[in-house]
């Protein structure tokens, strides 16, 4: 909708809407690289392994979703001036309780789960190298020092590139194994087959569903857009990033369905799930086909390593700014978010806190099992971070904290809620299967 007040929410002079155009793209493409990690692309291909192509609906419908939630994250950035996390903390101090925790014990094993499986396609292309372990620290080392040292336009760039190699590695994949076009176009059609349930709603509610969702507001801000009359922008790029997130979905289950269904074909869970299938095409279409690839696995898990590092780390800043200083932080919801403020943040000592956090402590676990007590936290905690972003998200979006040109309509409402509820049923369950 055009902005046709003399100011936007925030008290700033309105400017005219920006055309949406595909020079703008970016943010999007970030989010969209970093929210679909390896583990993401295991979980689809197991789908499709045991499923066939029954479940291409729910993957469908898992991008519209996906597309409203990151949509309602920049919406609110934009109208408002402010940051997510900014909104979180007016909504009460457990927000803040929540947040702190989740973030400080999610970073911590995140780092070691990133590092791994950036490390595993480089171990599998290179066996007589060095170990898992040497290539997870390299990788680590590699991603800290780039987010340390460049600016968000480089970030974007390099993030370009890789869900590029993703891209054209996942499409080609499927191609070669040859889709079986009219099942894929049944598979549309909503069934559950016996025993799909918890598989159906892991594929609407997983692929590219992270905390990262929650920094696309500030890459927005980064990028330059930073007040209303970028909405159309961002709704764009909003749309090709879980555009792109649905390509790479709906591959996968192809992939899933025509190489390992029919052979009935059994995938190590996690990461390692992706080496077992580099065998499998190995076998099917040669060396070359396996080493694209783990190339490509490499650029998927790579991505979310290092887009991790960067926007956690541009999150955690602002929780930091704001905890500290309250009173301060009260006063910059005047100051309008944007590139320089951006800038600030991540030259800040918060940020490149987290960024060590990210780095060095989870390098310990790499040498010991995750402690029992460790991964119920994090289990727990994570099981709760998409429901929180949702429903806090939809009580933002309809309260007077919103400009009323900008809150939610009954659309968003409906697909917020249907998020909402969703991301609860699918906690109970993640919560239900912790090892207790």
């Amino acid at each position: 909708m055009a902005e046709t007040s003399a100011t936007t929410g925030t008290g700033e002079p309105a400017s005219r809407p920006r055309q949406s155009s595909w020079k703008y793209i970016g943010p999007g493409i970030v989010v969209a690289a970093t929210g679909v990690g390896a583990g993401d692309l295991v979980a689809t291909l197991i789908a499709g392994s045991k499923f066939g192509y029954t479940l291409m609906w729910a993957a469908v419908i898992g991008c519209v979703v996906k597309i409203s939630l990151a949509e309602a994250a920049g919406r609110w950035h934009l109208a408002t001036g402010r940051t997510l996390f900014d909104g979180w903390r007016s909504l009460g101090p457990w927000t803040t309780v929540y947040f702190a925790v989740y973030v400080v014990l999610w970073g911590f094993i995140y780092g070691a789960t990133a590092m791994s499986s950036s490390a595993l396609p480089i171990v599998a292309l290179f066996p007589d190298g060095p170990g898992l372990k040497f290539w997870a620290i390299v990788t680590g080392l590699i991603g800290l020092a780039f987010v340390w040292f460049n600016r968000y336009a480089v970030f974007e760039k390099v993030m370009t590139v890789l869900i590029g190699i993703m891209f054209v590695v996942v499409v080609y994949v499927a191609a070669r194994v040859v889709p079986d076009v009219g099942a894929s176009f049944a598979g549309l059609l909503p069934v559950l087959p016996d025993g799909s349930l918890l598989y159906t709603l892991g594929l609407i509610g997983g692929v590219g569903g992270t905390i990262t969702m929650a920094a696309y507001g500030y890459w927005v801000n980064a990028k330059g857009w930073s007040n209303s009359s970028w909405m159309k922008v961002m709704r764009l790029d909003n749309r090709v990033a879980y555009i792109t997130t649905g390509v790479f979905v709906v591959a996968m289950l192809i992939v899933g369905a025509e190489l390992l269904h029919a052979s009935q074909v059994a995938l190590t869970s996690g990461d390692r799930g992706l080496i077992d299938l580099g065998r499998v095409l190995e076998d099917r279409f040669g060396a070359g086909t396996a080493k694209l690839f783990l190339v490509g696995f490499f650029a998927t898990s790579f991505s979310s390593l290092i887009g991790v590092w960067h926007g956690v780390s541009l999150m955690f800043a602002d929780f930091v700014e704001r905890f500290r200083a309250p009173a301060a932080g009260a006063a910059k919801a005047d100051e309008h978010e944007g590139p320089d403020v951006a800038e600030r943040r991540q030259r800040s000592l918060p940020f490149r806190a987290y960024l060590l956090w990210l780095t060095f402590p989870p390098m310990t676990l790499l040498w010991l099992d995750e402690p029992f007590g460790l991964v119920i936290a994090y289990g727990v905690l994570g099981a709760f971070f998409m429901p929180f972003l949702s429903l806090t998200l939809l009580w933002l979006l309809n309260s007077s904290r919103t400009p009323g040109e900008w809150r939610n309509g009954w659309l968003s409402n409906g697909m917020l809620s249907l998020a909402g509820l969703l991301f609860v049923v699918l906690c109970v369950q993640q919560v239900r299967e912790l090892p207790w």
